[in-house]
């Protein structure tokens, strides 16, 4: 009986709902005493689509529970409506500051003992639990980990300054109704991009060029169906462009404002 329940014990604790604190110091603090690092959620319970959704499908789906156990777990909020202390809200604004965080959601793995970040993942674009986790899961609380998470914050950082001034000439080229302008500014910006984001490349083609030109359409009916071609295996993508094709078709004008990757 008492093998029973041991037994017992020990798969309900496999089971258990990961236990989330609100308290960043603390979380450090029991992952200096566990020996463990730190996941750190930025998140806005109460307005973020996005991370509502990481939410629902990577931290509360099954493959997260094993995943976890290697962490402390601590979410900070920044709700609009939901009611916070006057002294939380300031912590959480000081964390927000120190670590530069300025979308949510934004995940970061922390050493527990030095607070340096050894890992970050801001934004949430609707992959599989198992894809998420993987993503987290190659970071490594390491000197070389911290110094690769370091070339690609910078790599990151390059290609936004990188694609925020494409994006005006996309915009000036749009104006001035020219579409090959734009479209060379497009492949620059998606220069060395590969896999499903590829395929919003075709689709910002399509986009643009039924802005600029309307009577265009059947071409750029071409370029999102190579956009959906390209889009293979990503579902949420797939599904925004078939939406816009189905638009497309019935001549609807699409939005004005420029898509980038």
């Amino acid at each position: 009986m008492k093998k029973l329940l041991l037994a017992l014990l020990a798969a309900a604790s496999v089971h258990a709902a990961p236990v989330w604190l609100t308290d960043l110091d603390a979380a450090k603090a029991q992952g200096v005493k566990e020996n463990k690092p730190v996941l750190v959620d930025f998140t806005g319970s109460d307005w973020c689509p996005p991370c509502k959704a990481l939410h629902k499908d990577v931290f509360e789906a099954a493959e997260f529970a094993e995943f976890a156990s290697k962490y402390v777990l601590v979410e900070l909020d920044y709700p609009r409506t939901k009611p916070q202390s006057s002294e939380l809200k300031a912590k959480n604004r000081e964390w927000q500051q120190k670590y530069a965080v300025n979308s949510f959601p934004t995940i970061l793995l922390l050493d527990a003992k030095s607070g340096d970040v050894f890992g970050r993942v801001a934004g949430f674009g609707g992959q599989t639990a198992q894809e998420y986790l993987a993503k987290l899961a190659t970071y490594k609380n390491t000197p070389e980990g911290k110094a690769e998470l370091a070339k690609e914050m910078k790599d990151t950082a390059d290609r936004s300054a990188k694609s925020r001034v494409l994006g005006q000439k996309i915009n000036e080229a749009i104006a001035a109704k020219d579409f090959k302008a734009a479209e060379a500014a497009l492949e620059e910006i998606f220069d060395g991009v590969s896999g499903p984001r590829r395929a919003v490349l075709p689709f910002n083609k399509a986009r643009i060029l039924f802005m600029i030109d309307p009577a265009a359409k059947e071409k750029a009916l071409k370029h999102v169906d190579e956009a959906i071609a390209a889009a293979q295996g990503d579902e949420a993508m797939t599904r925004s462009f078939k939406a816009f094709r189905a638009k497309l078709m019935s001549a609807e004008a699409p939005s004005p404002q420029t898509a980038v990757k």
